[in-house]
């Protein structure tokens, strides 16, 4: 059995991904931790939220004993943190030799100069992060488990690339449009006025400028347009893809280009049937519809997963489930 520390306990992510980890017979959980400033430090989790009412583990603050301990006892760590947090902690613990499984952005690009631009800090630990594989899990399984730091994919990439990656060799010269819907719980839990329930309206934002924008781009090894939205519904994501294809390309060598998922448990593929949110809310799924005109050679495919879920927890859990080997 393996010990897991979750750092970043209290917020969404690092719930969701303690209660898998708790439901795992594989793994156990070596202790939940906050920020040592923290206004849910001493808490029990089901606190916060009381659907998680049988985990009886405290949010500890994360001292440098309990750094010390975590060494000592786990054999990896989730980083459910802040951006700037994780790129401390990851190297901190990677350096230990504990594995890290990393859910913020700040290993997730190899070249150094991405991140003063997409993050606002420069990268201080170019050893560490030459050392670290996208967790992208459907894709990058041999990578995953020969690599102790993992940086698990955002959200929107998630949806995306699972769609776009089986068509890499079909896309022809224009450059897929991806409009992408997400829920609130995609901001994370603090408070802010933008994302409070009554104040959202189905809106774009980031236009032409979201950090995950470039993280598709390096993953597909294209250029693609890339608008996100915020919906007014709690947790989930659609990502809607119009792609125009390479002349002459046939239904027959896009179903073929999408068997690459017929043994993947938790990716499914349609033809002519578009997913819902619904269908995917609080799973680990994602879901799949596709349809193709070819008198223009377009391409739309829609792809849903559970923003907390497919796009961060669940997916972190695949990576620890890969890495270990069961």
């Amino acid at each position: 059995m393996k010990n897991i520390a979750i750092i970043g306990a209290s917020g969404y992510t690092g719930a969701q991904i303690t209660s898998l980890i708790q439901a795992d017979a594989h793994l156990s959980i070596q202790g939940l931790y906050v920020s040592e400033n923290s206004l849910d430090k001493d808490k029990a989790l089901a606190e916060l939220y009381p659907v998680y009412s049988h985990i009886k583990l405290p949010l500890q603050p994360l001292s440098a004993e309990a750094k010390a301990i975590i060494v000592a006892e786990a054999d990896a760590v989730v980083l459910a943190t802040d951006h700037q947090v994780s790129l401390h902690l990851a190297a901190w613990f990677y350096q230990k030799g504990v594995t890290v499984f990393d859910l913020s952005g700040a290993y997730r690009f190899e070249d150094v100069a991405q991140y003063p631009k997409w993050y606002g800090f420069e990268h201080q630990y170019p050893e560490v992060l030459s050392q670290a594989v996208y967790g992208l899990a459907e894709w990058n399984s041999d990578a995953i488990a020969n690599s102790k730091m993992i940086a698990v994919p955002g959200c929107y990439p998630t949806a995306s690339l699972t769609a776009l990656k089986p068509l890499a060799a079909l896309i022809g010269d224009s450059l897929p449009v991806i409009n992408a819907v997400s829920g609130v719980t995609g901001a994370g839990r603090k408070a802010q006025l933008h994302t409070s329930f009554c104040e959202v309206s189905l809106t774009p934002y980031g236009v032409l400028g979201h950090r995950h924008q470039p993280e598709i781009v390096t993953q597909l090894g294209q250029q693609v347009i890339f608008t996100p939205h915020l919906g007014n519904f709690k947790r989930g994501i659609l990502a809607t893809i119009t792609v125009q294809l390479k002349a002459g390309t046939t239904e027959a060598e896009i179903t073929q280009a999408y068997s690459v998922y017929n043994q993947c448990e938790l990716v499914k593929v349609h033809q002519n049937q578009f997913p819902k949110v619904d269908d995917v809310v609080h799973t680990p799924n994602c879901l799949l519809g596709w349809k193709f005109d070819p008198d223009t050679g377009y391409l739309v495919v829609a792809s849903a997963i559970d923003n907390l879920m497919k796009g961060a927890a669940s997916q972190a859990h695949q990576c620890i489930k890969i890495h270990f080997n069961y």
